[in-house]
C-alpha cells in the first residue's frame, strides 16, 4: 500500500492541453463498491477493466501530452530542470526573498517579494524591458511570480536570474 489513495491532475500548462487528465489509483480502490448514482463513465473499475479505453480517449491531447514527456526526458526530466536555479539564487542573495516554505515550494510557479513596493514595481517595469514579462505577482498576494511551466526554456530562467543578479546590484548597498 501507497500512502495516496488517488493521484489526479489535470495536464494544462505543464504536460498538454486542457481536458487531459492523468488518474493514478491505487488498486484496492478499483472495486463495483461504488455510490449508486456513480455514472458508468466515472467508475475507476470500468476504465480499468477496459485499459482506460470505455469511450473514446482525447486522442490529440495525448498525443501532445507524448511529445512534452520526450521533450522533458530529453532536458534531463524535472528535477534537472529551471526551477533549482531560481530558488538557489532566491535563497542566497540580499534583495529578492521567496516567500514559500521550503518544503512546499513549487517547480511552475515560483513567488518572492523585495518588500519594498516601489522597488518591486520598479523590477517588474524593468524586467519587461528586458523581455522578460508577466512577473508580476498574484493580484491578492502581491510581489513577482516567475511562472517557469515547461514550456519555459532554461535559458529562460538563466535570463532571469542574471537580470535579477544585475538589479541586486545596482539596488543594495555595497
Amino acid at each position: 500500500m501507497t500512502k495516496y489513495g488517488v493521484i489526479y491532475g489535470g495536464v494544462q500548462k505543464n504536460v498538454g492541453p486542457a481536458g487531459v487528465v492523468i488518474a493514478i489509483i491505487r488498486e484496492d480502490l478499483i472495486t463495483d463498491d461504488v455510490l449508486p448514482c456513480t455514472p458508468t463513465m466515472l467508475k475507476w473499475k470500468t476504465q480499468a477493466d477496459n485499459d482506460s479505453l470505455y469511450n473514446t480517449p482525447p486522442a490529440y491531447g495525448i498525443y501532445i501530452c507524448g511529445k512534452v514527456f520526450k521533450w522533458i526526458k530529453a532536458q534531463g526530466g524535472l528535477t534537472a530542470m529551471k526551477a533549482a536555479l531560481l530558488y538557489d539564487y532566491l535563497d542566497n542573495n540580499k534583495l529578492f526573498k521567496g516567500t514559500v516554505v521550503k518544503k512546499d515550494r513549487s517547480i511552475m510557479n515560483v513567488p518572492f517579494i523585495i518588500g519594498d513596493k516601489e522597488l518591486e514595481a520598479q523590477f517588474i517595469k524593468e524586467a519587461a524591458e528586458n523581455g522578460l514579462v508577466s512577473l508580476k505577482g498574484h493580484r491578492s498576494v502581491g510581489g513577482m511570480r516567475a511562472s517557469i511551466y515547461n514550456a519555459m526554456p532554461y535559458e529562460g530562467v538563466e535570463a532571469l536570474v542574471a537580470f535579477m543578479k544585475k538589479f541586486e546590484e545596482e539596488h543594495t548597498e555595497k
